[in-house]
């Protein structure tokens, strides 16, 4: 594919990595920056990474959507907590062919997405990675980094555009036949290592891991996640389903080799910042209710949580 004109919309930790990924592959990639606008202005953006530590020294960069016009591709970054202000940030960025990457957490956002800006050209992407964000203009990739992508519409002609506009980029980037299902393998390691991480005081992974009560517990929230997400991908007669055991085997052994990894949901805690819990949390839970399913261990995690939530703002209010 040739050098593809792409908008990074949430220029975050994932946002910010990835995007650099693209430019450094050669795609004409153009950064929507808020608080690091003026840092990489002047002295570029930073990323180090076990793969190899790397500079973009001039990015193009903006401070509004309107500055960077039509795209051929958007990759949507934002945390789930700013998705009522998409239309306003993603709008001016979008052509007749523009495509979109809705490369966050939860579940639901590609059908937001798809009701804005039409379902064809909206795509999932899972990003399973170990990066934050360091002082502004620097982030630190710290482990993994392959993303999944799936189609909204799962046509798979459209998966293998995606595929090839990261094919030159460092980074492991495969299609899915089921954007619905690879949401829920996602939300297996979201779910309770993101909850439990707060629910247990703002911890590292490691704690969680290395506690056997935790460990269990997150365990049996994971069980409880492949449950409903079976049970969802059974009601919308998709073909494929989570393979529990082998998911839920795979989650801890990448997350036992983390080391004190800070999960995202984690650092908003800790820091005061507003919580992804309606896109994690409550709405697959209100998928499994919806479906009649029994997921204590979910409801739990949920309900802190949303009171952790409500509690913060009545501090702040």
């Amino acid at each position: 594919m040739q050098s593809q004109r792409v908008a990074v919309i949430g220029s975050g930790a994932v946002g910010s990595y990835y995007g650099a990924r693209l430019a450094q592959a050669g795609h004409d990639v153009h950064f929507l920056l808020r608080r690091d606008y003026q840092s990489v202005a002047t002295g570029g953006l930073h990323c180090t990474s076990p793969q190899g530590d790397f500079a973009l020294t001039t990015p193009a960069i903006a401070c509004t959507p309107q500055e960077i016009g039509p795209v051929d591709w958007v990759v949507c970054a934002l945390k789930s907590t700013s998705i009522n202000a998409v239309p306003d940030l993603v709008g001016p960025c979008i052509g007749p062919h523009t495509r979109i990457l809705v490369l966050m957490n939860g579940l639901g956002l590609e059908e937001r997405f798809g009701d804005w800006f039409g379902r064809e050209r909206i795509f999932g992407g899972m990003a399973f990675t170990c990066v934050n964000r360091g002082e502004p203009g620097h982030v630190h990739h710290l482990a993994y980094g392959a993303v999944t992508v799936g189609h909204l519409l799962n046509d798979p002609a459209e998966v293998d555009r995606a595929l090839a506009l990261w094919a030159p980029a460092r980074v492991d980037f495969s299609g899915v036949l089921s954007l619905r299902r690879a949401r829920w393998e996602k939300l297996c390691w979201n779910i309770p290592f993101n909850g439990f991480c707060v629910a247990a005081g703002g911890v590292t992974t490691d704690i969680v891991v290395n506690d056997p009560d935790l460990r269990a517990g997150a365990r049996a929230t994971m069980e409880e996640v492949v449950a409903a997400g079976n049970a969802d991908l059974e009601s919308r007669d998709e073909p494929l389903r989570l393979d529990g055991p082998t998911v839920i085997e795979t989650m801890f052994r990448l997350t036992d080799s983390m080391g004190p990894y800070r999960p995202s949901t984690m650092i908003d805690y800790v820091e005061g910042n507003p919580m992804e819990v309606a896109a994690i949390f409550t709405a697959p839970l209100a998928r499994a209710r919806e479906l009649n399913l029994h997921t204590p261990r979910l409801a739990t995690l949920t309900a802190l949580l949303q009171q952790y939530d409500r509690n913060r703002t009545a501090q702040s209010g």
